[in-house]
Parts: C-alpha cells; structure tokens; sequence
C-alpha cells in the first residue's frame, strides 16, 4: 500500500484544452487490463520532452527523439506492459510500425508520433496486438479520459498517480494536469519512468524547454526506489495555447513564474507519489544534506544513503540503527572530508555531533522517530552553504517479492 498516498478522484482530474485521450485494451498485458493510451495534441501546440540517459536506452525513446526533432509531436502513444528495450533492430521498427499504425489512422505523418512503453525488458513488443486494436483506440479519444490514462499505463504501481492545478496568469484562468507511473527501477537521470504534463497556456518553445528542465531537476531527479536508472524513462511537457493568455517568452514575466511554481508542484507532487507507491514501501524518507561546497555533493551524500540496503532495511524495520547512516555518510566519497565538522538528524533527534555520538540521544528518542512512516533524515557537513534533498523509500521483503515474480 502506497504511503500516506490516497488514489485521485475522477472528477478533481481536469481536462486540457487542446489534448484529448483515449485508453484500450491490446492484450499486452498477461491480466487483461488496461496497456495501451493515445494522446492527441491539438495543432500549433508546443512540446517539450526530457529522457532517460540510460546508454541502453529502449527503443520507443531512440524512436521518440528522432521523431521529435522532425516536428512537433501530434500524437503519442504509451503501451505498458512491455518496454521494448533490449530488442535490436527488430524492436526499432516495432516502435515506428506502431507510430505508422497510428498515423495512418489519423492522417499525420508518421513522425508526427511519439511511441512510449513500459514493462519488461528484452521482450518483442506484440506489434500486430497493437495494429489490431488502434481503430477502436482512436475513435475513443476524448477530452475527459486523463483518469483513466493514469491507470492505463500503470506496471506495478498499486495506485494511480495524476494531479490537477488551476493559477490566475493575469485574469487567464489557465489549468495544468499530470500524470506519472513508476514503483520499481526508480534513479531517474532526467526524469521518472513515464511522467506526462500538459498546460493549455500559451508558451514559446524554449521557455517551455526551460520550465521542463528545472522542474525535472527539482523533482523527478531528486527521487530513488532501488537506484536503478530505467531504459525507458520520458517526461512530457505540452503547452497547447488555448487558454489564449498572453505568449509568455521570459521566465522573469511574473506570468510565467506563477505558471512554472504550478509546473514546478505537479512535478514534485508526481515525483513524491512514486516513492510513497514504491515497490512493497513503508514508509517515505527525505535525505536533507546541508552546508556543503556545492549541490552536488549534497546530492552524492544523500543517495549515498538512500541507496544503502544496509539503511533502507533498518527503516523498513524501524530500527534506529544509525550506525548505518554514519557509515554511509563516511563512505560517500567526500574531498577532504573531515568527520569532526559532521551532525547528523533523525527529524529533529541529533543523533551525532562533532563527528560524535550526541551525548543527549538515547535509543528510545531514535526509535520514536524510527516508529514514523515520514522520516527525515539531516547530515549537517559544515564544509559550505550549498544543500540539497533527496526522496527515497524503505526495502521491505515486499520489494523483493514483486522484483522476483516481476515475470511471473
């Protein structure tokens, strides 16, 4: 059960002006639900995307950039319950003939189509299942289907993850929704597994590019449930003007601020929501590294620690064994580190101080902590005035159990 996580409701999930989606059921997935999702982009749209860096990157994603360096994206179409990653030559052309499949349906080029999917590795993706169910995917196209999406491209999330959001650009109302998926295979290094985010305000194409960039970098690469970085991970970002504010084109227009903060949330909100749904959590932990050189470092210490099976099954136990967390800490791999400056926190319970057990700490303060399914923990390095956050999960036996029977 996901932590502190409740599933949206239909009716708090807004529609786009502009985007219209549809759901379908290709047999792809060996439990019959739902694995296929359309999304039509209305003309004169502006769409920014961001991918995984993974070197073995899946084959809709090599797809997927090319097509969008031909044109603006009309079309993308998400399948779950297989990635086509690890497939060669054959899963590249799996990949265009799906976009072909849509496109002739459509009547756009076919480059005017984005492929995306998700699941297991190193399998074919059923091209002919996909072919097969495209006439009745785009005749349900329609503006109200983002609930359903959310749940049509989920794996092994156990619960869906979309939000909605309304801001005042002048006296424009403009409205934002998203949805992501993601549980398991989660370090992204641009983005979460699959993330789709769309605005009906009017935005340039390199503002846009700029917004995505930054709300990934505060958000989505700010999260990990195992520290494994996904072949297929893809975060969309479409602005599609038909709220008719006035063109933003300056991050500095307070227009603009107000619409990328709105951004800025969802993407966090999406972002949290995979960790709190990761696979077989918890409990949800922040990593807080302050006074460093610089970001990065504050970043190489806390995932130092959020990585660490050693720390993540402690929580999971609630044991306040922080002897893991120094141990981490001192691992990281610091220049000229030097423990005597270092404090670390469970919430607010000083733990160590001066590179020393706290004289004020006991076991029962730790274990109250430890007892919570909302966990902070803060290393204090005192080298810098740079800090940093990282979001993370807990290792239950849970985690190995789904990652074992992931096939099954």
């Amino acid at each position: 059960m996901a932590v502190n996580l409740s599933a949206p409701q239909q009716d708090e999930i807004l529609q786009i002006d502009g985007i219209r989606v549809a759901t379908g059921c290709a047999g792809i997935k060996n439990n019959g639900s739902t694995d296929l999702v359309l999304i039509e982009i209305c003309e004169g749209s502006t769409v920014s995307a961001v991918y995984t860096q993974n070197a073995f990157c899946a084959a809709p994603v090599t797809v997927a950039k090319q097509h969008h360096k031909e044109g603006t994206p009309r079309y993308l179409l998400i399948n779950s319950g297989n990635a086509n990653a690890g497939t060669g030559q054959q899963g590249l052309q799996t990949a265009i003939a799906s976009c072909e499949a849509v496109a002739n349906q459509v009547n756009v080029e076919t480059h005017s189509v984005l492929p995306f999917s998700t699941g297991v590795i190193g399998q074919q993706l059923p091209l002919a299942k996909i072919q097969t169910a495209m006439a009745n995917l785009v005749s349900g196209l329609a503006s109200d289907n983002w609930f359903d999406a959310a749940k049509g491209i989920m794996t092994t999330d156990t619960i869906a993850k979309a939000v909605s959001k309304q801001v005042m650009l002048g006296e424009q109302r403009v409205t934002i929704t998203g949805m992501a998926k993601g549980s398991g295979m989660i370090r992204p290094d641009m983005a979460t597994m699959l993330s789709y985010i769309a605005t009906d305000a009017a935005v340039t194409q390199p503002l846009l590019d700029m917004m995505l960039r930054q709300a990934v970098a505060h958000s989505f690469n700010r999260i990990s449930v195992d520290g494994d970085t996904s072949t297929n991970d893809a975060c969309i970002l479409i602005a599609t003007g038909q709220a008719k504010n006035a063109l933003l084109s300056d991050i500095n227009m307070p227009e603009a601020q107000t619409l990328y903060k709105a951004i800025a949330d969802i993407s966090q909100y999406l972002a949290h929501a995979i960790v709190r749904d990761g696979e077989g959590a918890t409990k949800f932990i922040a990593v807080k590294v302050e006074q460093g050189r610089d970001s990065a470092e504050c970043r190489q210490v806390a995932y130092t620690i959020a990585h660490s099976p050693l720390v993540k099954t402690a929580l999971f136990a609630s044991d306040p064994n922080w002897g893991r967390i120094l141990a981490a800490v001192g691992r990281s791999g610091l220049e000229n580190f030097d423990l005597t400056k270092v404090a670390i926190y469970l919430d607010d319970i000083c733990i160590i101080t001066a590179g020393e057990p706290a004289a004020d700490y006991t076991e029962e303060k730790g274990q109250q902590v430890m007892n919570k399914d909302e966990i902070t923990i803060k290393v204090v390095l005192n080298r810098g005035q740079a800090s940093d956050t990282i979001w993370t999960c807990d290792f239950s036996y849970d985690y190995v159990k789904i990652n074992a029977e992931y096939r099954s």
